[in-house]
């Protein structure tokens, strides 16, 4: 039986989540010089690049984006990398983005690998939180807090310059 997907954030409701994430990140760290927006790989990535460049647009504050690339499903079955050299991320701001909370997996095992070095603060922000965590970890910045069963999946999707999210 084929699932149905419903819309549940479209393009325009996703610009807009992204203005206010952006304008929340600026205004808690505006004194900073840099921030470092570090997207887990493919969506976190596409997510945390459209962040950085409204922050670029509306502050003066540096913005350094790297990509850290794990295995969400497992991310102990291989090393967790970023793009970047990791010398960057010391004594600095860190928010680390993702498209969609599920578990919690992916971010806390991110959270965990950028532990490793001595950052000054992290946060986190993610475009859907979809409270169902199995990892204890929140997040600081959501675009949309929504209640789902087990059986629900969120899926983002950037395709032709447009942002969708969709609950099936």
């Amino acid at each position: 039986m084929p699932t149905t997907k419903t819309l549940i954030l479209n393009n325009l409701e996703i610009s807009q989540k992204i203005d206010r994430i952006s304008f929340q990140i600026l205004e808690d760290n505006h004194l900073e010089e840099e921030i470092i927006i570090v997207g887990i790989s493919n969506n976190g990535y596409l997510f945390a690049d459209k962040l950085a460049k409204k922050l670029k647009k509306i502050s003066d504050v540096k913005i350094t984006l790297v990509k850290l690339t794990l295995n969400k499903e497992n991310p102990l079955s291989q090393d967790i990398v970023i793009d970047k050299p990791t010398n960057i991320l010391s004594n600095q701001v860190i928010i680390l983005v993702d498209d969609v909370l599920n578990s919690g997996r992916a971010l806390i095992y991110g959270v965990k690998y950028l532990l490793d070095y001595p950052i000054k603060r992290m946060s986190t922000a993610v475009l859907v939180d979809r409270n169902n965590k199995r990892y204890p970890i929140g997040t600081h910045y959501t675009g949309l807090a929504l209640s789902t069963t087990l059986k629900n999946n969120i899926s983002v999707e950037f395709t032709k310059g447009e942002m969708s999210a969709y609950l099936s």
